[in-house]
């Protein structure tokens, strides 16, 4: 295997200092009683600082908005309960000598199950997918108190004392709704024929956080071109339309991009590079300058994420991709989601040489704050 030294290189951004340049990548627990993270959820976060991840992102965690979750057990990020519990999280990660963000999110018309919320839920245009109705159309009021919203969230997290903000524009989610043509008919000045004129909802949220957080407080935006609405769909086909998307959102305000794919060794444009050429995280780095994160099937072999919710188990895999492409800085930093959900020690074994010691990923651990 190559040398892990690119993933222990340290990382600064604005205000934050990483040690190293691996990040908890956010998952989805739902295990939070009335939407108040406890005990337990601050002691399953400070286990991973104190196994020495570089950052960590919380679990999508939702704006005061009707509908705004698509799980019962997903956590606010607004109300004096909710906010109390979060400041517990962030005191113990802090404690334990790490660094953490909330993910700030708004699931829109995506459903988590079988459960439903007592208020219609919302979306650019009242649609799950293509001609897929559901719940209803955002009036501007409703548009108006969202974006408020966002900022109300991304404010708070940084009074209490977070060290990054990061905003979920991915995965078929509200922001993410606004961006794809297939869920956003409007006609007025929040639609349009073209990615740019489609990114202006996110644009406006952005800049709406910058103001909230200050300047020197990084913001993370999460994007994927796939949707959990249908896995194959691309925003941006070509390098051209990825800047038109991503660009105004770096000049409104975001200092790190998060770019999900389901297999973060894919290339982006294989027939711009080739088959070893950048990734999702690489194109973004290169096209709006910002800094990058990658994230997809980290550390692992067999099913991707997708199939782990389907209950299949994952064995430990190779990082020598992981570690060219690291090497080449063909990105700044990368998310690890499963395989530290199995193995809080993840970190520790891989920089300790200790990789045959990795604990398999088992969907068993989608049910316990392990």
């Amino acid at each position: 295997m190559p040398s892990t030294e690119p993933l222990f290189r340290p990382f600064e951004l604005k205000s934050l200092k990483m040690p190293n340049r691996i990040v908890m990548a956010p998952m989805t627990r739902g295990m939070a009683p009335e939407g108040i993270p406890g005990e337990a959820n601050a002691a399953y976060y400070r286990r991973r600082a104190e196994g020495q991840v570089g950052l960590i992102l919380s679990e999508g965690t939702v704006i005061d908005r009707p509908a705004s979750r698509n799980l019962p057990g997903i956590p606010f990020f607004h109300g004096d309960a909710a906010l109390a519990g979060w400041k517990k999280v962030i005191d113990e990660v802090h404690a334990a000598g790490g660094r953490m963000g909330p993910q700030i999110w708004h699931t829109g018309s995506t459903r988590g199950g079988e459960w439903e919320p007592e208020s219609p839920v919302e979306s650019p245009s009242g649609l799950l997918a293509p001609d897929t109705p559901r719940g209803k159309a955002m009036t501007e009021e409703d548009i108006a108190d969202t974006i408020a919203a966002f900022a109300k969230a991304s404010g708070a997290a940084a009074r209490l004392g977070f060290d990054l903000v990061e905003l979920h524009g991915a995965h078929g989610y509200l922001i993410d709704e606004f961006f794809w043509p297939g869920t956003n008919l409007r006609d007025d000045r929040w639609g349009g024929a073209t990615i740019r004129e489609r990114s202006r909802f996110a644009a406006e949220v952005v800049a709406a956080v910058r103001e909230a957080i200050g300047p020197d407080l990084p913001l993370s935006l999460r994007v994927s071109q796939w949707k959990q609405q249908d896995y194959t769909q691309r925003l941006a086909t070509t390098p051209e339309a990825m800047t038109e998307w991503l660009l105004p959102l770096v000049d409104a305000g975001v200092d790190l991009l998060h770019c999900s794919q389901r297999r973060f060794w894919e290339p982006e444009f294989p027939e711009i590079d080739g088959e070893d050429g950048l990734n999702f995280a690489g194109w973004a780095k290169k096209l709006t300058g910002a800094a990058t994160i990658s994230v997809g099937s980290v550390g692992l072999k067999g099913a991707d994420f997708l199939g782990s919710f389907g209950g299949q188990s994952t064995e430990a895999a190779e990082l020598d991709k992981l570690l060219t492409r690291m090497d080449r800085n063909e990105f700044d930093l990368i998310a690890v989601g499963r395989a530290l959900l199995a193995d809080p020690h993840w970190v520790t074994k891989i920089k300790g040489g200790h990789a045959d010691e990795l604990s398999q990923f088992s969907p068993a651990a989608l049910a316990e704050l392990a």
